[in-house]
């Protein structure tokens, strides 16, 4: 059978939009080349017009140039196409990359749910009710634990009935007592202390004492 009506042909699969994209960006660059061409022809022409004399052989040129023109024009509209529909792919291909992504996305996230899911379930460790309790036992046990501090922190044999102001009177007497030991210490006892002495002044002598002549005048 296959001999009589042959096998059917693989069709070659499509262009990607990658090498669609690529196909029209070679054929604008062949067409700017082309545009290139042509304005260096341009400019030759204007060159020759300037240097021609009015006449058949400037008519020629003027011809030629606007055919030239033409031609530009031409070009110029087909690159302008091309450009139109590379954007038009690129925009194409850059939402089919944007699906494909959240596509991966969305698939991620479907995995990490079922994982968190399953971590839920498996660990009592996650349930707000457990740690709830756990927060309040956590609360009672450092307010037991300040109970006992303080507890174990009170003084024994202290009377409870003593007035602070009397401890205070109390400490400065004690203070003044130290003061007045710490100068005998240094001073030493009373006994042992020598009594000051006043003695009588000794006279200056004058500093300018009087010749023989002034005390005979003076008396």
């Amino acid at each position: 059978m296959k001999r009589i009506f042959g096998t059917a042909k693989k069709l070659p699969p499509p262009p990607t939009l990658d090498e669609t994209a690529g196909k029209i960006s070679d054929k604008g660059d062949k067409v700017d080349d082309k545009i290139k061409g042509l304005d260096e022809q341009l400019a030759r022409f204007k060159d020759q017009l300037k240097k021609t004399r009015p006449g058949p052989a400037q008519e020629a040129i003027k011809r030629r140039a606007l055919q030239v023109l033409k031609q530009k024009k031409l070009y110029e509209q087909q690159r302008e196409q091309l450009y139109q529909q590379q954007f038009n792919i690129d925009q194409t291909n850059f939402t089919v990359q944007s699906v494909k992504d959240t596509v991966e996305t969305v698939q991620a996230m479907k995995v990490a749910s079922k994982e968190m899911r399953t971590a839920f379930k498996a660990n009592k460790e996650l349930d707000i009710r457990f740690i709830d309790r756990m927060q309040d036992d956590l609360f009672d046990m450092m307010d037991m634990a300040n109970d006992i501090n303080e507890a174990m922190s009170r003084s024994y044999a202290v009377p409870e009935d003593v007035d602070e102001g009397d401890l205070m009177a109390e400490l400065d007497a004690l203070e003044m007592d130290m003061g007045t030991e710490a100068t005998i210490s240094e001073k030493g006892p009373s006994y042992m202390q020598e009594e000051e002495i006043e003695l009588p002044s000794v006279p200056e002598p004058d500093a300018h004492p009087a010749t023989e002549k002034e005390a005979a005048i003076k008396s």
